[in-house]
């Protein structure tokens, strides 16, 4: 009796990277288009590409030529520097009697790469390597926050000069302004309104990158960072009153001596 062994998986390998903080991905549709939001569509003969606004491509089965080519090509299309090392590789594997999974620390495990599963995944990685920036962003402004804060509780003092405490407030609207509404982690991707059978694995990514629970870290870390630039030029401006008090005093306290001394010298005038 024959019995049929079961195919072995296929295995592919996807990329989320970093190449700007955005992409203009205006007048780049073309035919082999999968998606428009996010833009995405096919490379040479098995690799698929999603470009994401907020400056993330994600590539699945690109050769290391086309993976090059596309990448020197987007150099010319993305605004602001890119993170280098911000990068989120997934290692996948397709087999017609997979769940769509994504297995702990393995690989993630689906039932065939089409162009729907594509963007379900695409999503997920380019949130988590858009997270992950966002993070070492605001982890760097608050290497500055926290000294700062522990000599201000241990000596009563800001320990920084007025020029000094403007810079930490510049950092931290910075990191405000590039992370606030960048990367909206809430929001599902459009596929799942035409696929609403695929939101299961959309889920399990979800799950497996810790997407919301990372989204509210660092939501609650900007509302620090908030707070502390609120609280600085708070500081800034009791010392500015501080100072102009003690102007006006200087010279209410000049003008009575000037006035004193002019009538020390009518007195001895006469």
């Amino acid at each position: 009796m024959n019995e049929t062994a079961p195919r072995a998986a296929a295995r592919v390998t996807a990329r989320a990277l970093i190449v700007g903080d955005r992409i203009d991905t205006a007048g780049l549709e073309r035919p082999d288009m999968i998606a428009a939001t996010p833009l995405a569509f096919r490379v040479g003969a098995h690799g698929m590409v999603a470009l994401f606004r907020f400056g993330v491509a994600v590539m699945v089965g690109l050769s290391p030529l086309e993976e090059e080519d596309l990448l020197a090509k987007l150099k010319l299309r993305a605004a602001g520097p890119s993170a280098g090392a911000d990068d989120e590789i997934a290692h996948i594997e397709i087999a017609q009697d997979f769940d769509d999974r994504a297995t702990p620390g393995g690989p993630i495990q689906i039932r065939d790469l089409s162009p729907d599963r594509f963007l379900v995944l695409a999503d997920a990685l380019a949130k988590s390597v858009a997270l992950g920036r966002d993070e070492r962003q605001v982890n760097a402004v608050f290497d500055v926050i926290e000294p700062f804060a522990a000599k201000l509780a241990n000596s009563g003092r800001t320990p920084f000069r007025r020029a000094a405490m403007l810079k930490l407030i510049g950092q931290a609207l910075l990191a405000q302004h590039r992370v606030s509404g960048r990367v909206a982690v809430e929001e599902k991707p459009d596929v799942l309104w035409d696929r609403p059978d695929l939101e299961r694995l959309y889920l399990r990514l979800e799950d497996e990158y810790e997407l919301k629970e990372r989204a509210a870290t660092l939501k609650a870390k900007l509302d620090v960072i908030v707070q502390t630039a609120d609280a600085l030029t708070d500081i800034i401006d009791a010392d500015r009153a501080t100072r102009l008090e003690a102007t006006v005093v200087i010279l209410i306290v000049v003008e009575v001596v000037l006035g004193l001394f002019q009538i020390f010298l009518m007195m001895h005038g006469r």
